[in-house]
């Protein structure tokens, strides 16, 4: 009995200190952002060292309102050497005519149409952009989701940003600005605690990749295997990173946010989308399970207004008040530090995003560890810890659990088995209607 209450300071202490830690985190995040986010860098290309070729990979699956927007930036970027390789699984989808309708508009760009994919692995992502990365002629490439809009220099500050030590530039997830609450809430959540996050484990070296739009040195990638050595995980970019780090290269945010730009917005779409983020990081980082939830605003400043009370006889309910009012403040600079300009809503809106988000981020959270299956398109997929992933049959339940026993990992030698076509000028129809695959690819996303 003697022990207990010394017990229960320690655990007030450890709680005082890990608050402590995360408003470090707060502060680097704030600091680096104003430093390093869009920032020219003044390097020109000369005769002696001109700027490199780049070779774009583009997965399509669906097309929205926004799709051929997002696919002409690329087509009239200032950037003198790189091509477009266009990747489509299915040969009735609907970007195909897109694509083409494109490919016409702008002969002068170098860009291609892959359509079949491979069969490398588990990973549908690789599967689509396999061939075209075989096809690939540069010797850097650039992976690019679908729903990305690129500025002019984009690309530019991406190459600049590459320095001999580095072998992955990466731009950290934003959004382009839209109208409508679901815009708000996922403008506010990747300009507060994705960034937040991001931009510290930049700082700290530490992994942090997401791979909607990243420039990769082709030769590494090709080291390691190529991407099909990839196509087993689901969270291929994560272990991306990982392998290029373990060889010794390094690897850096670009100045330039990526724009997510996708024509389909809406509040469950974008929380299935973290419900199934939340699941590879538990299956890929375990200590996600205990760490993630701590570092919750509401569930961080109750545990530190518990500690305060206790170690220092402090108020915990006027504690608990003032940290969250600051907490929402830091989040505010940060979200105006990302935007980098006028923001497209208020602040009553942004107050009511950020509450909507943080009352739900742990409830979304437990979701994820409640019900472990991936939904990919219409396929289930389930974790090995570690992040291997492998494929339920069609008549699993999606709600088996983690306990359930697991199925052998996929190979990672699997053979390509699907055609692929490549074209290059065909005159097609116009856009078309919305299909059901245009939803799922915002699901994937």
């Amino acid at each position: 009995m003697s022990h207990s209450p010394l017990a229960v300071y320690g655990f007030a202490a450890c709680f005082m200190i890990f608050w402590f830690g995360t408003w470090c985190v707060h502060l680097i995040a704030i600091c680096y952002g104003k430093y390093k986010l869009h920032k020219k860098l003044c390097k020109l290309p000369t005769e002696s060292s001109p700027l490199p070729g780049v070779s774009i990979l583009k997965p399509l699956m669906g097309v929205d309102p926004n799709l051929q927007h997002n696919l002409e930036t690329f087509f009239t970027m200032d950037y003198p050497l790189y091509e477009l390789l266009f990747c489509v699984e299915d040969k009735h989808d609907p970007a195909i005519k897109l694509v083409e309708q494109l490919i016409e508009k702008y002969p002068q760009i170098d860009a291609q149409l892959f359509v079949g994919g491979s069969n490398v692995g588990v990973n549908p992502k690789i599967n689509n952009i396999h061939p075209g990365y075989m096809a690939a002629k540069y010797d850097f490439v650039m992976i690019s989701d679908s729903g990305i809009k690129m500025k002019n220099d984009t690309l530019l500050d991406m190459v600049q940003n590459m320095s001999e030590r580095h072998a992955l530039v990466h731009q950290m997830p934003f959004t382009s600005d839209r109208e409508g609450f679901a815009a708000t809430f996922e403008k506010v959540f990747f300009g507060t605690v994705q960034s937040r996050i991001y931009l510290s484990a930049d700082v700290l070296g530490i992994n942090c990749h997401t791979g909607m739009s990243c420039l990769l040195r082709k030769a590494v990638i090709d080291q390691l295997g190529g991407l099909r050595t990839f196509g087993c995980y689901l969270a291929e970019d994560f272990f991306i990173a990982k392998r290029v780090m373990e060889l010794g290269w390094k690897m850096r945010i670009s100045n330039q946010p990526a724009l997510q730009n996708s024509g389909l917005c809406d509040i469950a779409s974008f929380q299935a989308r973290l419900i199934r983020w939340a699941k590879l990081r538990v299956a890929m980082v375990p200590t996600t399970i205990l760490l993630e939830p701590l570092s919750e605003c509401m569930i961080l400043g109750a545990l530190a207004a518990w500690s305060a009370s206790l170690l220092f006889k402090w108020d915990p309910l006027g504690f608990y008040l003032v940290h969250i009012l600051c907490w929402l403040l830091s989040d505010w600079l940060l979200l105006s530090i990302v935007q980098h300009g006028s923001m497209p809503f208020g602040k009553f809106e942004f107050v009511i995003g950020w509450l909507f988000r943080e009352l739900t981020g742990p409830y979304l959270f437990l979701h994820a560890l409640w019900n472990p299956a991936i939904r990919w398109r219409t396929r289930t997929f389930k974790l090995h810890w570690g992040g291997i992933a492998y494929e339920l049959p069609l008549n699993s339940p999606a709600t088996d659990s983690l306990t359930a026993p697991l199925q052998p990992a996929p190979t990672l030698l699997a053979s390509s088995t699907a055609t692929t076509t490549t074209t290059n000028t065909t005159k097609g129809a116009g856009l078309g209607t919305l299909s059901a695959a245009a939803k799922q690819r915002l699901l994937i996303s």
